[in-house]
């Protein structure tokens, strides 16, 4: 019989399911925990996505600069991997409770990251009942996949 919940797994040979990688730190493909990476358009509502190997600086830039237009303003926070990017940039900085700022007195805190986090939220909601995505479907016919929609405010 299975165990219930709050019940102990008894038989070896019907070990109880492991849920999700835990491991800590940032998700790389190679530890199974393959990064997302985004933008989202403030004004436009345009969502890119893409699965990618790694977060670190080129990966990064390669994202912004192809998927934002070179007058555009981007909000992040201050992780390093940000700091080269080739657009007007503000940033928050988390570590010091940073969540939002107004940059330019108008009352409006328009330096934040709760566009992009929020979206997650709903990626991640949206994914939960498919239990994740297979890491491999991230390339067809030799090109990267890119989930592109508009998010309605």
């Amino acid at each position: 019989m299975r165990g219930t919940k709050g019940e102990l797994h008894s038989d070896p040979d019907d070990p109880p399911r492991k849920r999700a990688n835990k491991q800590r730190g940032h998700g790389t493909y190679e530890n199974d925990r393959p990064p997302i990476v985004g933008t989202v358009g403030r004004e436009s509502g345009q969502v890119r996505l893409r699965m990618v190997h790694h977060t670190d600086r080129k990966t990064l830039e390669e994202h912004v600069h192809h998927f934002t237009l070179s007058e555009t303003t981007c909000y992040t926070d201050e992780w390093q991997a940000y700091n080269h990017i080739i657009r007007e940039h503000a940033t928050v900085c988390h570590a010091e409770h940073e969540w939002a700022r107004d940059d330019d007195g108008d009352d409006i805190r328009e330096v934040h990251t709760n566009t992009i986090e929020g979206m997650w939220t709903d990626v991640r909601n949206y994914l939960r009942p498919f239990k994740g995505v297979h890491k491999d479907l991230e390339f067809r016919d030799g090109e990267q996949s890119t989930v592109r929609f508009t998010v309605e405010n």
